[in-house]
């Protein structure tokens, strides 16, 4: 009897102990559900991606520069940015493009009414489609078919690439599309291959070419432009057309023309642009007393002789001068040395900033790039209305 009731004290107890472990995890289970749910309701009013969801725009110092789009916390970047014809081999095409097409937008939209939005209705795609050359495979293709040819009778790729500019309105919370700039790069010279993997062959376009077939793929464009939704039929659409320097260039190319499509998919007649890039110092056959850059060539060429005299381990001093007709724009100065330490940088660029106002032009902006195997190690700038170089040193801790 006396073990029957051990027995059944003992069941009793695991009994309880297991109710109260089942209990137990029971309640700490269900608590902590509570507490994960309190918080997924508190916490979206809190997260980055919440608070900042929806259209804003950037501020801005100056009116100088457009402010821009951001969108859901992230910068709006362009759907088409990037997509060329070939590879681009001339770097310096794709920068002169950009800031021209950039200051050719400023004479059309000004900087303290609109805001600037990277290009939002073409496409990769739809870019990759009409940068191709057309075939049966691409009806949209507005580089003209493949001949077969290998020589100058080929058919060339003429459009490179294209680029879109937005430019809006704050209405309320939202934006309203006011305009839009295309800038169209046209190749002056066509870099192809007889056979896959083999030697780069180019072949040159004629101006006269060049001009009509841009001016033709414009128009094109622009009535391709009026059919893609959320563009009205009064946007204005203006195209700026741009020549590629060729692959073996110093410096990039330059905006030749310009149009605009008021309303209707038709363009106007064109306007000439008047700019162009010299690269200093200028080659013999082009540095002749009636270049419009004859002057600044001769003070560049003793600029560069003063600095290789103060600093004997100089690879190459070139420069890009930008004109807008006769009317010096501005000039970047790239200084390559292969052997420097800090102190030798620090003092050349200081000798510089002294010795660059005896020789470089006035009353223009000017930027000087030092530069070695390893990178940029300073630069110096300074503004139209001022002849005092800032030096930056860009060294490492």
């Amino acid at each position: 009897m006396r073990a029957v009731k051990w027995i059944s004290s003992v069941v009793a107890v695991i009994v309880l102990i297991s109710a109260l472990v089942f209990f137990g995890n029971f309640f700490s289970k269900n608590s902590s559900s509570v507490s994960n749910t309190h918080n997924n309701k508190t916490a979206p009013a809190t997260t980055k991606s919440n608070s900042k969801k929806g259209i804003q725009v950037t501020s801005k110092n100056d009116n100088s520069s457009y402010q821009t789009v951001i969108k859901n916390g992230r910068y709006l970047t362009s759907k088409a940015r990037g997509v060329t014809a070939s590879q681009e081999s001339n770097t310096f095409n794709q920068v002169s493009f950009e800031n021209g097409l950039l200051n050719f937008s400023k004479e059309h939209f000004s900087t303290s009414k609109y805001i600037f939005q990277e290009g939002q209705f073409l496409t990769a795609n739809q870019a990759n489609e009409w940068l191709g050359r057309q075939s049966d495979d691409n009806k949209d293709g507005l580089n003209p078919r493949d001949n077969g040819k290998f020589n100058n009778e080929r058919n060339p790729i003429y459009l490179q690439t294209i680029e879109e500019q937005d430019f809006m309105t704050k209405e309320g919370n939202n934006l309203k599309l006011h305009g839009i700039v295309l800038g169209l790069a046209m190749n002056t010279q066509d870099t192809y291959q007889k056979e896959q993997y083999g030697a780069n062959f180019t072949q040159d376009i004629s101006k006269d070419d060049r001009i009509k077939q841009g001016q033709n793929m414009a128009n094109e464009i622009v009535k391709r432009y009026r059919n893609i939704n959320g563009i009205s039929n009064d946007t204005p659409i203006y195209v700026a057309m741009y020549a590629q320097a060729k692959y073996d260039s110093l410096a990039g190319g330059n905006f030749y023309s310009w149009n605009v499509s008021k309303s209707g998919d038709s363009l106007s007649n064109w306007t000439n642009i008047d700019n162009q890039t010299v690269v200093l110092p200028m080659q013999e056959s082009t540095a002749d007393d009636k270049s419009v850059s004859a002057k600044l060539n001769s003070s560049f060429v003793n600029f560069s002789n003063n600095i290789e005299g103060f600093f004997p381990n100089l690879s190459s001093v070139t420069g890009q001068a930008s004109y807008d007709g006769n009317n010096l724009e501005g000039l970047i100065v790239s200084i390559s040395t292969q052997f420097y330490s800090a102190t030798e940088i620090e003092s050349f660029a200081n000798y510089i900033a002294q010795s660059a106002p005896n020789y470089l032009p006035s009353g223009v902006p000017i930027k000087i790039k030092i530069e070695a195997s390893t990178g940029m190690q300073a630069y110096l700038t300074k503004s139209a209305d001022s002849d005092k170089y800032k030096v930056t040193i860009l060294g490492s801790y």
